[in-house]
């Protein structure tokens, strides 16, 4: 089912995107600068929230589909993808950190695709390592796009030591991933030279 309320939310994170990085292309007159980052930093957020709402209300609902299976995560790859290279423009991150993790999710997606083709997708499946780096993440963006203090606590000191530590888990988690492929990959390629 192409419409439904959990995809429709996808679709809303999807619409979120273009308006938490538009902010920041509002003259200064329209919003402040830490106007400009409050409102990205909020927009994000709910983008982030819908994230959880859609894949409980999925299987709350029984609307599971393989295009939702499909459209969630990219969804969430272009929010953070987005993002980090904001992030990267307004010289809140390294662009080696955002290197480190966008190219880490289109090498994970390519892997996951190719294994789901031959049938190993089970190989790739979402591990704990993957859970602490998209937390380490998806925590460290919204602290960085507000970049100023909150109760006394720099916020962008955090979310600079959480980004670091998601790029880290980043790494972990990719070779983690290749790791448990490659032997199935392998195997699969053996079959194939011996069928042919």
């Amino acid at each position: 089912m192409l419409i439904n309320i959990p995809n429709s939310l996808t679709w809303a994170r999807i619409a979120l995107i273009p308006m938490f990085v538009g902010v920041f292309y509002f003259p200064d007159a329209w919003l402040e600068s830490q106007e400009k980052n409050l409102a990205a930093t909020l927009i994000f957020v709910v983008a982030a929230v819908t994230d959880w709402f859609d894949g409980y209300l999925a299987r709350a609902l029984n609307q599971t589909s393989a295009f939702g299976a499909f459209l969630d995560p990219v969804a969430d790859k272009l929010m953070v993808a987005a993002a980090l290279i904001l992030l990267v423009q307004l010289a809140r991150v390294d662009a080696i950190i955002a290197v480190v993790i966008i190219g880490r999710e289109i090498t994970i997606s390519a892997l996951r695709e190719w294994m789901a083709r031959v049938g190993e997708s089970a190989g790739v499946a979402v591990a704990f390592v993957g859970k602490l780096k998209t937390a380490a993440q998806m925590t460290a963006i919204p602290l960085l796009l507000y970049n100023a203090p909150l109760w006394s606590v720099d916020m962008r000191v955090v979310g600079d030591v959480l980004i670091y530590v998601a790029a880290a888990l980043t790494l972990w988690s990719m070779g983690y991933y290749l790791h448990r492929a490659m032997p199935r990959l392998a195997q699969h390629e053996r079959k194939s030279r011996h069928v042919g």
